[in-house]
Parts: structure tokens; sequence; C-alpha cells
């Protein structure tokens, strides 16, 4: 009866965001925008969980100890921008490039970034959840990179996953899912080294084994993948800070955090991790209303359980390390937020694919790639070995995940 009742859940969720998607992409925008808005003033209103979470974390940016009233007013408004953000990435099918591009505003770093993958290296972006990356991500594609890669969680049911990458290949979004056989790692890694471009929401772990890092304050445990990647690759690792300004969008494509002289690759990539942690924080500061972060990010709000897992897997890692074996990154996956990204066509109707292997199948290793590499895409290393060093760091995303 269980499986019946579970099997029926799965079908109305996928039938609901099937329907969202259909209407979204059919109503005026102005009527899409009002029911977003209306339907992210009663989930604030409601003061569930995600709300609870998402103002615990807005306290540490605003404090040190702000009014309620303040605090209730900032949470409201990041729900009403988090709202935007879903009716957004409902929308973005029908989105024209002209739009796109015309209303995104980059204060600093496209021409750094495009003038990077035009020389032939790869880039690595590390991104909070602020303002839409989805429609980010459509943006830089129109102004002439080649696609991007990324990782996603693999939604439930199999039908809604199918339907999201389905939805952001056909925007030239080339998505790896976060479970399963394929290695993330050493696929990113190649696409790195071909001179691609790697995009990961970074500021929550969300595997139990990120590394920890000085954040507004506080200890918080952060994805060390994009750092990871840069000290494997050598692919320039570039943070992303994005927000919203009235019906504009907004981004800053940072300076280059270069990989340190000194130290362990471990060290190395904490270092990196944050310094990754102190960009997010100035941009967060600056439009914390666009930050929508509605899971637990900072150590002390963190399952003692689960950290104490964590450490325990960190300590396995330094032993793993011990004899010199250089430890590589895991890629976990979004946190289960279904995220799009890519170019929109001017009709409503999805362009074609542009990265290579968007099909989502692992292409096969280029001749630049590393033996490792090769090991990992053939299966021939325990994913484990890649994927789940809490030493090595990881990279992922997450947000207000269903």
């Amino acid at each position: 009866m269980s499986n019946v009742l579970s099997r029926l859940q799965g079908s109305l969720t996928s039938a609901s965001y099937a329907l969202a998607w259909w209407l979204v992409c059919r109503v005026p925008e102005s009527w899409g925008r009002r029911v977003f808005a209306k339907a992210g003033e009663i989930a604030w209103r409601r003061q569930g969980p995600g709300v609870q979470l998402l103002e615990a974390n807005l306290r540490r940016v605003i404090g040190p100890e702000p009014s309620g009233k303040e605090l209730r007013a900032l949470s409201r408004a990041a729900m009403d921008s988090y709202a935007r953000y879903w009716f957004e990435v409902f929308r973005l099918p029908v989105m024209s490039t002209e739009r796109i591009v015309g209303d995104m505003r980059c204060v600093d770093g496209e021409e750094r970034l495009l003038g990077a993958l035009a020389s032939g290296r790869g880039a690595v972006l590390p991104l909070p959840h602020m303002g839409n990356w989805d429609h980010a991500g459509a943006w830089i594609i129109a102004r002439g990179a080649p696609g991007f890669t990324t990782v996603a969680e693999r939604l439930k049911p199999e039908s809604l996953a199918r339907r999201f990458f389905a939805f952001r290949e056909g925007l030239g979004f080339e998505v790896l899912p976060a479970t399963g056989g394929v290695q993330r790692f050493g696929i990113l890694a190649q696409r790195l080294r071909a001179g691609g471009l790697v995009c990961l929401p970074a500021d929550r772990d969300i595997t139990g084994s990120g590394i920890e890092v000085d954040f507004f304050g506080e200890k918080a445990r952060m994805m060390g993948g994009a750092a990871a990647l840069a000290v494997q690759t050598g692919a320039a690792l570039m943070p992303v800070t994005l927000w919203y300004d009235g019906p504009l969008w907004y981004a800053h494509i940072h300076e280059e955090i270069p990989v340190p002289q000194n130290g362990t690759r471990r060290e190395k990539i904490a270092t990196m991790t944050q310094e990754v942690a102190r960009v997010f924080e100035a941009g967060i500061a600056a439009h914390p209303q666009d930050w929508h972060m509605l899971q637990r990010v900072f150590t002390a709000d963190l399952d003692l359980a689960r950290l104490a897992a964590a450490e325990a897997r960190e300590q396995a890692a330094g032993a793993a390390g011990a004899g010199g074996e250089p430890l590589a990154a895991g890629v976990a996956g979004t946190g289960g937020e279904p995220r799009a990204a890519g170019v929109a066509g001017t009709g409503g109707e999805p362009r074609a694919a542009k990265a290579a292997g968007a099909g989502g199948e692992p292409r096969a290793a280029e001749p630049g790639a590393t033996g490792r590499d090769r090991a990992v895409l053939n299966g021939q290393i325990d994913g484990a070995a890649l994927d789940g060093l809490a030493g090595g760091a990881q990279a992922g995303e997450g947000g207000g995940e269903p």
C-alpha cells in the first residue's frame, strides 16, 4: 500500500511541475509574476522550517542583534526574491535571447572570463544561491561562452528528473547527475582541461564532509570541489555573485583566486575555499535579500551526529592522503533544487544543446586527460575514492529544495 501511495505522490508531483511549466510559459508574464509573488508571501507567513532557517541565516548577515521587525522584513524580501527566481526558471524557455542579454548587467569580469576561455584555459565558477544563476548561465552562453557543465541532483520521481534533465540539456546545459555511475570529478576535470566552463553553486555543504570556513563571524561548511578542480587542472577559479535590481539581473565575476604556491594539496584547497567564502560573504552582505538559503549552512546549526560522521571521514581522508597520493575532490549534487540554465530560444522552442555530451552520457576521455581521469570514467577507481573524501573537498548546490 505504501508503495502505491508513494508512486501516486510521485506522479502527482511530476504532473504538478509539468502543469506549472506549461502554464507559466503561456500566461501573460505579469499574471505569472503576481501568482508566484503571492505564493512566496504565503510561504513566508506560514513560517515553515525553510523560512525559519532562512531567517537564522540572515540573522548572521545583518547581526549582531537585528530587531525582529528588521529580520522579518528582510526574510519577506528574500522570499519574494526566491519566488521571482522560480517564476523565471519556468519562464526561461520562452524568454528571448535579446531580453536575456539586454536586461543583464555585469559590473565586472565578463571580458576576463571570456578572454580566459578564448585562450583555451578552462574556468570554474563557484556561486552562492543568489539572484538567478540559471539566467546568468543563459546570458554567458549568449555572450560567447561555448556552453558549460554542472552537476544536478537526480530528483524524485524519475519522470520529474528526466523532465528537468531534458529541459536543461535542451537549453545548452551539460548536466551530470549527482548520483549514479557517472564519475563527476573526472568528467569535470576533462571539460576544464579542454578549455571548458564549469559552474558549481558552492555555499552549502550537502555531503556532511565539506570544508570548514569562517563565514559572517562563525564557522560554516562549504563545498570545496571548485577549488579542487582549479588545483587539479589549472583552470581559473572565479567566484560569481548575482542579485536583482528592479527588473534587471546583475552579476559580478570576481578576480581569479590563485592557487597558493606553498602547502599540501589539501591545504591549498582549504585556503582557496576560504577565499571563495570571503567573496560570497561580501556579495551576500551587499544584497542579503537575494540570498536564497533555506538550508543549514553554519556549523552551529548542523546535526551533531552528522558532524561527528564528517569528522570521522575527514580523519580517514587524512590517513588516505598521508602516503603522498593526491586526494581528488568529489562533486556533489544540487541539493534537490531543480535549476536550469542555458540559452532560451526566441520563439518558445528550446535551442539544440550547445554543450557536447549534453545528452547526459559521459564523453570519452579527451587525449589530454590523465590516467586517473580515464580510470574514473571507466569505473576502474571506486567513486568513493574521488567523490567522498572530506579532505579532498566537494562542490554542489542547495537552496529551498523540494
